[in-house]
C-alpha cells in the first residue's frame, strides 16, 4: 500500500481487470456460470491443459472472481455470484458497441448462421406461459442438471438430428445455450431451419437469465 487511498483503492480495482486481460480466463468463467466444475473438466472442455487450467483459475481466486473447493482428489470451482456474470455482460457489451472487431467476429461466424432476431425474454415468458413454444437447452447435460430455464428441453447439439421428430409437434422452437455468443444456439437454429421447423435463439444465456433473478431449475 502506498498511503494514498485513491491510487490504492484503484489499483485493488486494477487487479480485477488484470485477472479479467485474458481470454482463456474470461472463457473459463463463462464455464463456470454454467455451474460448478472440477478442473479436469474445465481443462477437457476449453482444451487447455491441467495445469495451465489450474494457472488461471488461481489468478480468478486471487481476485475474488471464483472460490473452489476440495473434493477427494479433485478440487472444484465456482464463481463467487452472479454479479461475476453481469461483469462478464458489461465487457462484453463494452466491446460490441467500441470494437470493430467483434462485430466481424460476430458476423463471420454468427449471423451467418442466423441473421434473425432473438427473442427477448420478456416475450419467451408471455409465450411459454401460453404453451405457444418449446424452450430447448442445446448445452451438455451436465451444465442442464446444474441449472435450467423451468420447463426446457435438453437435447445437446450433438444429438438433435435424433430428436427432430418429436420438436415438430411442439411449434414454435426457442433454443438457447451458454450466452448470447454461443455457437450451439446458432447451429441448432440452422439445422431446426434447415428441417422445415420454426426456430429462434432467445437473447442471452442460462447465466444471463438467472443473473437477472429470473426462476431455475436444477436436477
Amino acid at each position: 500500500m502506498s498511503g494514498n487511498f485513491k491510487k490504492d483503492l484503484f489499483a485493488q480495482f486494477a487487479r480485477v481487470a488484470k485477472a479479467l486481460g485474458n481470454g482463456h480466463r474470461l472463457e473459463l468463467l463463462e464455464f463456470l456460470a454454467q455451474g460448478e466444475r472440477n478442473v479436469d473438466d474445465l481443462a477437457r472442455v476449453s482444451g487447455l491443459s491441467v495445469r495451465n487450467t489450474s494457472q488461471h483459475l488461481q489468478q480468478l481466486r486471487q481476485v475474488g472472481l471464483v472460490t473452489s473447493r476440495k473434493e477427494g482428489l479433485h478440487v472444484y470451482y465456482r464463481l463467487t455470484g452472479d454479479d461475476v456474470v453481469l461483469l462478464m455482460q458489461c465487457v462484453r457489451g463494452v466491446a460490441e458497441r467500441h470494437l470493430a472487431d467483434v462485430k466481424v467476429l460476430v458476423d463471420t461466424y454468427l449471423t451467418v448462421k442466423d441473421a434473425l432476431e432473438p427473442m427477448p425474454v420478456k416475450d419467451l415468458l408471455e409465450r411459454a406461459r401460453k404453451g405457444e413454444v418449446t424452450v430447448l437447452d442445446v448445452r451438455p447435460s451436465e451444465e442442464y442438471a446444474a441449472g435450467h430455464l423451468p420447463g426446457a428441453v435438453n437435447i445437446p447439439l450433438a444429438e438433435l438430428e435424433r430428436h427432430l421428430d418429436e420438436l415438430r409437434d411442439s411449434g414454435e422452437v426457442v433454443a438457447y445455450c451458454r450466452g448470447p455468443h454461443c455457437v450451439l444456439a446458432f447451429e441448432a437454429v440452422e439445422r431446426l431451419r434447415g428441417q422445415g421447423l420454426r426456430a429462434r435463439r432467445l437473447q442471452d444465456g442460462f447465466p444471463e437469465w438467472k443473473a437477472a433473478g429470473m426462476p431455475v431449475e436444477t436436477e
